[in-house]
């Protein structure tokens, strides 16, 4: 690997996990657009999945007592399958076309809250099609977490286990997606190696992103949250 490739690694990885510490997820909707300057996009969601591995370690341990355990096993097996099928897919296309339909379906459910609607009530119909739809869209491009986010805050009032069931659903996604690369051979022991390189810089943007959270607000949350859909849909839209 070069070093403007490390470089642009060192940036995306620490741009995301500060994200994803501090909100409980979007870690990959910011890393992904940075990595995919130098890398190609299996690869790029190959250097994603495996610091979510740290990630998920570390932020489970932590958060585990704010965790919704009911919204996790309602969303767990729909997600797996969900998972395994986006995997699939992105080993053998490019399904450009269905990041941007998840890019407007993110900006539909922003407008819907901007203008005062009410929250939806997701029955168990609701939780099964979110739930296949998240762990698709996270195996195919690791971006399921918008998906999870709209999901889990119509069900988890509570800043903090919003933030930590998100963390704890992402996990359990992780470990699912992780060996599946593996097994595909989209992850390899190269990558694993040039990712020890830069976990200091992991290390430090968990610790300054669950800083960060500690001194926000409710409504700053809710509000960030908002902000955070916002631009990954029009990532996602435009790319």
């Amino acid at each position: 690997m070069d070093l403007f490739s490390l470089i642009t690694l060192a940036i995306g990885i620490f741009a995301g996990f500060y994200v994803q510490s501090a909100m409980g997820f979007a870690g990959s909707l910011v890393a992904l657009p940075i990595l995919l300057l130098k890398f190609q996009l299996p690869e790029a969601i190959a250097y994603i999945s495996l610091f979510y591995v740290f990630s998920s370690i570390f932020l489970i341990y932590r958060e585990w007592v704010f965790i919704d355990k009911k919204t996790i096993l309602d969303l767990s097996i729909t997600s797996i399958v969900g998972v395994v099928l986006g995997i699939l897919v992105l080993s053998f296309s490019k399904p450009i076309f269905l990041k941007r339909m998840l890019g407007a379906f993110i900006l539909a459910y922003v407008l819907y809250s901007l203008l005062g609607k009410r929250e939806l009530n997701l029955r168990n119909a609701g939780i099964l099609g979110i739930g296949i739809l998240a762990g698709f869209f996270s195996g195919v491009f690791s971006t399921g977490g918008p998906l999870y986010i709209i999901c889990v805050e119509n069900r988890v009032k509570k800043i903090n286990a919003i933030r930590a069931t998100m963390i704890g659903i992402l996990g359990l996604v992780t470990l699912t997606r992780t060996p599946t690369l593996a097994l595909s051979g989209i992850l390899n022991i190269e990558q694993c190696k040039y990712a020890a390189i830069i976990f200091p810089i992991f290390l430090l943007a968990q610790f300054l992103g669950r800083k960060t959270f500690n001194i926000s607000g409710k409504s700053h949350y809710k509000k960030s949250i908002l902000f955070l859909l916002m631009l990954s849909g029009f990532s996602l839209l435009l790319r």
